[in-house]
């Protein structure tokens, strides 16, 4: 299994961009300094009235599959 751990800091008015559609996919940076794009919805359990922010850490399979998304810290 892969790990990327990553910050994350998105408005509620940033995200409206992704809740629109307007962008599929979320860009972050990773701790260890690689970048990682994954699909905007799996944020959506993670929302709160000021938007997204908090240490994240995605875990997924060597062929990128079956992630999962989970909160560390926030």
């Amino acid at each position: 299994m892969k790990q990327f751990e990553f910050f994350l800091d998105i408005s509620a008015q940033q995200y409206l961009n992704y809740y629109r559609g307007a962008a599929r996919h979320v860009v972050a940076q990773c701790s260890n300094g690689a970048s990682i794009r994954f699909p905007a919805s799996a944020l959506t359990k993670f929302v709160t009235d000021t938007g997204i922010k908090g240490q994240f850490v995605l875990t997924c399979t060597e062929d990128h599959k079956n992630s999962q998304l989970r909160r560390l810290t926030g």
